[in-house]
This record gives C-alpha cells, sequence and structure tokens, in this order.
C-alpha cells in the first residue's frame, strides 16, 4: 500500500543531537504524533513546536540518522494495538514481540502481538441490535476470558457479525454503524481510556506477602511505591506480588533495570503453577522488558504503555496490576533529554515538570465502573531507586506526595537479613481504615485491632532497642523486657518470608491471621506470666521455636500446624512457670 507521504515531498531532519531529532515541521503536525525517520523508518514522537521547527524524541538508536533525511509524519499519536496475544507476551517499551528477536531488535514503528496466532470467538449479539460504548459483542477464549468490545466513541447498530470460530488478531469481527471492530485495536499510549466513572477503592489486594497485607495493605485500584536503596530487596518483592497476587492480570514494566533480572523473572514466571488456571503464570503475564541495554527514551514510553495495557484489560472487568521497575530510571530518561532540549533544570537536574509527570502516571490507577456497565481496577506499584537510598531525592520525595501507600526499603534490615525488608516505621497505608471496613463486611472484623496491636509492639521494641544496646536486656524492668521478646517474635514468626520457600513464599489470609493470632496469644500469656511474678529470665529461656517455625511448616494455606505450634509453645510456658 503506497503511503499517502509518497505523492509529497516529506519534510527534512534538521538536527541530530543523541535521541533529540529536529525536523521541518508542516502545518498538520500536531503534539505527540508519530514520526518516522530516516530510511529505517525509526519511530519518534513530537515533543516540541516552535514555529516552523517541531522536535521529535527518537525511540531507537539514532547513529546514522542525518540533516537533509526524511521524516515521515503519520498523522495519529504514538499508539499500541492492545489484543488477545498480549498475554504471556514479552515486549519492548513500544510493545513490539522480543521472542525471535535476536540480539538486536528490528527498528521500526509500534508493534504487537506476533503474527499467525488464532483465537476462539463467540458471538453475543445479533445483526441488528443497538449497542453503545463498552458493550461486549462476544467473547474470546485466551488464557483470561476476554470480551470484544464497542470502541469508546463508537456506537449504533450492529450490521454483521461474525460466527463463531478461530480467527486472528486483525481479523474483522463485527461492524458497528459502517465502522469496523477487529479482534485488536489500538489506543494511544499518552491517553486514558475513558470510564463511566470511579469506584471508592475498598476491596483489599491481598499480595500473599505478610509485612504487606499485615502492616500495609492496599486496595484494588490504589498506588503504591517502594523506595529502597541497592541490596534492599525491591526487585524481590516485586516479583513476589507479581507472583501472588490475586490479580487477574500482571503488567510487568522492567524501566531500564539489568536484563539479567528481567531474564530471571520472565524464567520464573514461565516456570510458576497458576493456582486459578491450573496452566502457567505467564500466561495471564503482560512483560514490558526496558532494559537499561535498550534506547533510553524508550523507557519513557514504557510505563505509558503498561499501564495502557493495564487499562484494555480493567475495561473487561478485570483487575490488574501494574509493576513498574524502576519509575527511577524513567525519570531519569526524561531529565537526560531535557538537558538536550535545553530546558532549564529544576532540583537535581530534573525537568520542572516532573512532578506533573509523575501524577499523571499514577492518577491512571482507580477502580472503575467500565463503559460497559462492569467494575474493573488498575493497581500501580512503582519502584524506586534513590541514589545512596537517599529519600529526599526529587524523585522519592514527589512520589511519596501522589501514592496511597508506601513499603520503604529499610537497609539496616536487609542487612540484617530480614526479608522482605519493609520498615514498619517509615511506611504507611492510607486505605487501612477503608480496608478494616471490608474485613469486617467479610467476616474478620477483628483485623484493625490485631494490626494496631502489631503495630504498637514493634513500636515498642524499636524504642527499646538502643537502650539495650546501652546497658544490656538484663537491666530492663520485666515488662520491658518482655517488649524486647514481643518485637523479636513478632519479627521472626510473623513479618519475615523466605521467598524461596515453597512453603513461606505466598501466606493466603487464613494462614497469616492464624500467625499473628497464635504469635498474639504467646506474648499475652509471658505478659500475663511477668504480671504474676513469674520472672523474665524464666520466661526468656523457654523454646519458642515450634512458633517461629511455624510459617515453615505449615504450607501456604494451612492453619492447623500454626495452631499446633501456638498449643506447643503455651504448653511449655505453663511447665516453665510450674
Amino acid at each position: 500500500m503506497t503511503s499517502p507521504h509518497a505523492l509529497v515531498a516529506l519534510p527534512r531532519i534538521l538536527r541530530v543531537a543523541g535521541p533529540l531529532v529536529e525536523m521541518e515541521c508542516p502545518a498538520a503536525v500536531a503534539m505527540h504524533d508519530l514520526v518516522l525517520l530516516g530510511a529505517g523508518r525509526l519511530p519518534g514522537e513530537v515533543v516540541a513546536i516552535h514555529g516552523d521547527t517541531a522536535t521529535v524524541q527518537a525511540y531507537e538508536y539514532t547513529g546514522g540518522l542525518a540533516p537533509g533525511h526524511p521524516a515521515e509524519p503519520q498523522g495519529r499519536p504514538l499508539s499500541v494495538p492492545l489484543g488477545p496475544g498480549l498475554l504471556g507476551g514479552v515486549f519492548d517499551g513500544l510493545l513490539r514481540p522480543l521472542s525471535g528477536a535476536g540480539d538486536l531488535l528490528v527498528t521500526g514503528g509500534p508493534g504487537g502481538a506476533p503474527p499467525g496466532r488464532t483465537w476462539p470467538f463467540t458471538p453475543r449479539v445479533a445483526v441488528g441490535a443497538r449497542v453503545a460504548a463498552g458493550d461486549a459483542l462476544g467473547g474470546i477464549t485466551a488464557s483470561v476470558p476476554l470480551r470484544l468490545l464497542v470502541p469508546p466513541g463508537r456506537a449504533g447498530v450492529v450490521t454483521a457479525v461474525a460466527a463463531a470460530g478461530e480467527y486472528s488478531a486483525d481479523a474483522v469481527l463485527a461492524t458497528v454503524d459502517g465502522n469496523e471492530v477487529r479482534m485488536a485495536q489500538t489506543w494511544p499510549v499518552r491517553r486514558p481510556r475513558p470510564v463511566a466513572g470511579r469506584l471508592p477503592a475498598v476491596v483489599p489486594l491481598h499480595t500473599g506477602q505478610r509485612a504487606v497485607d499485615l502492616l500495609f495493605p492496599v486496595a484494588r485500584g490504589s498506588t503504591v511505591a517502594v523506595p529502597g536503596g541497592f541490596g534492599t530487596g525491591k526487585t524481590v518483592l516485586l516479583q513476589q506480588i507479581a507472583k501472588w497476587c490475586d490479580a487477574d492480570v500482571i503488567v510487568y514494566v522492567g524501566c531500564g533495570e539489568r536484563g539479567n533480572e528481567m531474564a530471571d523473572v520472565i524464567e520464573e514466571l514461565s516456570e510458576l503453577a497458576d493456582p486459578r488456571t491450573g496452566g502457567r503464570l505467564s500466561q495471564r503475564t503482560v512483560t514490558v522488558a526496558n532494559t537499561s541495554n535498550m534506547p533510553m527514551m524508550a523507557r519513557e514510553a514504557s510505563v505509558h504503555t503498561g499501564v495502557t495495557v493495564a487499562e484494555y484489560f480493567r475495561d473487561m472487568g478485570l483487575d490488574v496490576v501494574v509493576i513498574a521497575d524502576s519509575t527511577s530510571r524513567w525519570a531519569e530518561a526524561l531529565r537526560e533529554f531535557a538537558s538536550r532540549m535545553g530546558e532549564l533544570p529544576a532540583e537535581e537536574g530534573y525537568p520542572a515538570g516532573l512532578a506533573s509527570q509523575l501524577a499523571a502516571f499514577y492518577e491512571r490507577a482507580a477502580a472503575v465502573r467500565t463503559l460497559g456497565g462492569a467494575a474493573g481496577s488498575v493497581t500501580v506499584i512503582g519502584a524506586v531507586s534513590p541514589p545512596g537510598g537517599d529519600r529526599t531525592e526529587p524523585v522519592t520525595a514527589h512520589t511519596e506526595r501522589f501514592v496511597r501507600c508506601l513499603w520503604s526499603l529499610d537497609r539496616d534490615l536487609a542487612y540484617a537479613r530480614h526479608y522482605p525488608a519493609v520498615s514498619w516505621v517509615d511506611s504507611f497505608s492510607r486505605d487501612a481504615a477503608a480496608l478494616a471496613a471490608a474485613d469486617a463486611r467479610a467476616g474478620d472484623p477483628d483485623w484493625p485491632d490485631r494490626r494496631a496491636q502489631v503495630v504498637r509492639l514493634l513500636a515498642e521494641a524499636d524504642r527499646l532497642a538502643d537502650l539495650v544496646e546501652l546497658v544490656g536486656v538484663t537491666a530492663l524492668p520485666p515488662r520491658e523486657r518482655i517488649s524486647v521478646l514481643a518485637g523479636r517474635l513478632l519479627r521472626e514468626a510473623v513479618i519475615q518470608q523466605n521467598a524461596l520457600s515453597p512453603a513461606d513464599a505466598y501466606s493466603a489470609p487464613e494462614k497469616t491471621a492464624a500467625l499473628v493470632e497464635a504469635t498474639l496469644t504467646v506474648i499475652g500469656r509471658c505478659l500475663e506470666l511477668v504480671a504474676s511474678g513469674t520472672g523474665a529470665d524464666t520466661v526468656e529461656a523457654v523454646d519458642f521455636t515450634p512458633l517461629l517455625r511455624a510459617r515453615e511448616s505449615a504450607g501456604p494455606a494451612q492453619t492447623a500446624p500454626v495452631a499446633a505450634a501456638r498449643d506447643a509453645v503455651l504448653s511449655r510456658l505453663a511447665e516453665a512457670s510450674a
């Protein structure tokens, strides 16, 4: 097919400086339009227009591109194809498949699912039916049940619908008011997909990580930041959440991270069994891998690409989690390009619009009522890598302003081999109050009290820690000595979790509740014994090993071994005080 631009003189490139390209600007070119640069048709996006000159950020390596080469405006914004072929796939920042790409990526515009695949389609409407935007025209059988929806902005009478059968992603499955509806649909990555309205985020997202689910829970449709310095376990924690959280679809965006870490994620997801479907977890995961050795500006697009993919599945009535690792690398790409454009730098050289861009990214997370009337959600979890662990640097400071939950990773906990190293001092959850009401409705009204008791005991143990280092635990009054013991029991029996253990990598809500109840019961009994005159030395000398090992001896959803461990420790306490 001949390009419409082939019949007219194409604008020319004026200047090339790394990923920044200046070109002649025809009147039809608009902000965020896609432009193909040079004979290699390198994709780029218009980011500034000054008179008759347009500035383009290129998403490929620009070696060999020179002034005088042609630039081909596409007349549309940077868009990606969305369809069932995304599930189980690994893509770059422009959603081009990486499978079979070899050592070097083939340049070109945004891509989609590899050709040749087909999916079963079952129509749900008849010719002559009147439909509106977001209505389901049929069902698509994939690793996650999907629907063919009327695209936003389209409505009218169904004039044609395909029969049940197997179809490829580019097949026309229906016609609505003269508009073809294909299985795969394109959408601009920077434009949020429309919804009927936002819903309150009151349903918990269970991650299977006790430190998070107990102390700093997150709601479906909420936002989380995970700041932590090098070696604090950010990537492992995010991988654990990707494996075990109870979302329908996972979108994992590796933004500027090391290639070997992304390879580990992809390999583990492909080997892990999905408890929901019995297949592989990778079959309901979309991986956007834009590693540190890939073009820098593709990082900037990758986070928007990931959220756009998540919104597509959300519109099906699914709960989606977007994991961005890490937003700091994304911000560094913004900083480098801003410096090439000659923008006035703000704090630490970042562009003045950094806060606005972070806010726009996290704002796309929400629990919504879709155009078709279904409920869906997008939860965004973004890792932050502050240089030297400095949480006052701009990316971390701005991110904390916009998120609902903060899971701050503590270097001292990590160096003490306490994982996940989520600090109970520096972290917070603004969703906790709303989720307490949800737990009460679900039949667990005591969850807020257990959480408050754990937080109080941990704070008391931390307050005494410095004093213990100075004078020793034996110099403390008996009750304070039991408070120190309580902190150790909570840390080792409840909050610590072994990501490599089949029994402990995932903790179901009932197992978490059982471990907390057992530990608090034992702590309460210790306090009663000391209050009744039993010496603190006697209580401290009791062997608490059954309780400390209960998290490993009990399966991911088992509670009986936890209760047995609790009873064994209570029996030993009774013998010691006799």
